[in-house]
């Protein structure tokens, strides 16, 4: 029995063992329930896009001149270290885990055990007040590690053992490594080989529904998973794949969906590793960069056609419409359940796994103004688009018998909720953190202004009446 597909790089096994009697491929896996779909986020930084050269006479950390050349994804971390693209990296990769589950835990693949150490200096800084608390939330597990390093890994195992929540790897947890709850995998290395790229893919792939691991997440940011979905070998594809451009900072500027067809042709070549030219008397095997920045380039998304056959670049605005559509096959079905608060947060976070964030679509429609709801049945069902202001005017023009059956101070109170509601969103709702915000807090403190609502109930009702009438027909 094994888990490696049949190629070129392993034939020898089945000239010794012959042909296999039955075989299950991870599509099938998938489809089935046993193994966990996933999407994958397609990263590029600008000298992954573009290449990076040093200036003329550039030294690195060493005083060492850097050979004037075109550097590329291959090159990096093998020829030249660009700190910066690994702390642009580590930026975006930190930013993702704050959007969805910081303690969801992540195995980060790097070129080499001195890269898994950067990576993994990297994310601890930029989740220091993690690290205060938890000081193993990061860790690098390689051959120098040794025992600790085993240990790290049995924790990392463990369904019921917190942290360490992010591994920084190189070759070591490719294979032989069982994490039921593992929810991301990261590539910051370039994989040339089809049966290590599935190994690495199996790390993910385990199902604990009992812990919320019905699927995972796969952060590409040298173009492997690209290269090897346009393999016709590939028996594996994953539910959405999205390609994100980003800024010097991290930051993403830019995200669209696509398929294979629409990658530059270079990404797809075969990245064989880069023949590093050692300096005469040098001891170090690659040069150090220090300074410079980078922006991410691009953050693409697949998804399969729906046949289950193709991957296909669609907009992320239509992409959007056709998964609400999927939820809530009219407008009146989503308008109903988005007026109840619990049954909104439920339908934000449904949104969400399917790679859906707000904020992103309403930059993608280049409407940043629209309510969240009026926004998705805009995209869903071609439905006239309404701002947030508009919705809150037409709320205090048509029901003013709302506002009529409460006293004159409370009635502000919830004129200043609308406000705020048509500045910022419906975030602005959550009880009871609103009322320590101006300028609801200028009536008092909590407790006060509970009291002129008669009551904790009371409040409760009349802020969930209001959102309700919000999205009234």
């Amino acid at each position: 029995m094994t888990a490696t597909p049949l190629r070129e790089d392993n034939r020898d096994t089945y000239l010794y063992f012959g042909n296999p009697i039955y075989q299950y491929s991870l599509r099938q896996g998938i489809e089935d329930g046993f193994l966990a779909p996933y999407r994958v986020h397609r990263v590029v930084t600008e000298w992954d896009a573009a290449g990076w050269r040093p200036s003329k006479g550039e030294l690195d950390r060493y005083g060492r001149e850097i050979p004037d050349e075109e550097y590329e994804t291959k090159d990096f971390e093998r020829a030249v270290a660009l700190r910066a693209r690994s702390e642009a990296i580590a930026r975006h990769f930190t930013n993702f885990l704050r959007q969805t589950d910081r303690f969801g835990k992540t195995i980060v693949f790097c070129v080499d055990q001195e890269h898994a150490d950067e990576m993994r200096r990297a994310i601890s800084n930029l989740n220091t007040d993690l690290v205060k608390t938890h000081s193993d939330y990061v860790c690098r597990v390689t051959a120098d590690e040794g025992e600790i390093g085993r240990g790290h890994m049995a924790q990392f195992q463990d369904v019921e053992t917190k942290v360490p929540v992010i591994l920084t790897t190189s070759q070591l947890l490719t294979t032989g490594l069982d994490a039921p709850t593992c929810k991301n995998i990261v590539l910051a290395r370039v994989v040339g080989s089809m049966t290590q790229f599935k190994q690495i893919i199996g790390r993910g792939t385990r199902v604990r529904d009992d812990y919320g691991k019905l699927w995972f997440s796969k952060l590409d940011y040298t173009g492997s998973a690209t290269r090897m979905f346009a393999d016709p070998d590939f028996d594996g594809d994953p539910v959405l794949i999205t390609e994100t451009e980003l800024d010097s900072s991290g930051e993403p500027t830019a995200e669209r969906i696509i398929d294979e067809s629409a990658v530059d042709p270079e990404i797809l070549a075969d990245p064989e590793t880069a023949a590093i030219a050692e300096p005469p008397g040098a001891e170090r095997r690659k040069f150090y960069f220090d300074h410079g920045q980078v922006e991410i380039a691009a953050h693409l998304v697949y998804e399969l056609d729906p046949d289950g056959k193709q991957l296909r670049v669609i907009r992320f605005t239509d992409y959007a419409g056709e998964k609400v559509r999927t939820l809530f096959p009219s407008a009146p079905e989503l308008r109903i359940e988005w007026a109840d608060p619990v049954k909104r947060t439920e339908i934000i976070e449904r949104l969400s796994e399917r790679g859906i964030d707000f904020e992103e679509l309403a930059a993608a429609a280049n409407q940043p103004d629209a309510d969240p709801f009026d926004l998705l049945c805009h995209l869903a069902y071609n439905a006239p688009l309404r701002t947030r202001r508009e919705r809150a005017g037409r709320l205090r023009t048509e029901r003013k018998d709302f506002f009529d059956r409460y006293g004159p101070e409370v009635r502000v109170i919830l004129n200043e909720l609308l406000e705020k509601y048509a500045e910022h969103g419906t975030a602005q709702f959550v009880l009871p953190d609103v009322l320590r915000v101006p300028p609801i807090s200028d009536h008092g403190q909590p407790g006060e202004i509970i009291h002129l609502f008669g009551g904790a109930e009371q409040l409760r009702q009349a802020v969930t009446e209001l959102q309700t009438l919000l999205y009234a027909a």
